[in-house]
């Protein structure tokens, strides 16, 4: 077999590995739930999603302190903002 031939087959061995990974690790359809499987799923999805919530209120507070602490340390001068206006339903 001359070198050519070789790397053509390790191509081929490489590309027929992969699609067999890839079939191997295929994930197969989830079963129907029962209703209390669906209440535990929402209360779960209701609890991450509170968690993220907290998250990014307390990830958005130290943003601030930071933006203030660089504003007080350069000794820029900022402009009292009003509060923003309440968003109608």
């Amino acid at each position: 077999m001359n070198a050519r031939g070789f790397w053509r087959t390790v191509a081929t061995a490489v590309l027929a590995v992969s699609v067999g990974a890839g079939l191997a690790y295929a994930k197969l359809p989830q079963a129907p739930m029962d209703d209390a499987a669906k209440a535990k799923a929402d209360e779960a999805k209701a609890k991450a999603a509170a968690a993220a919530k907290g998250a990014r209120e307390a990830e958005e507070k130290a943003m601030d302190r930071v933006a203030e602490r660089y504003k007080k340390e350069k000794g820029i001068k900022t402009a009292v903002a009003a509060p923003p206006a309440a968003k109608k339903k």
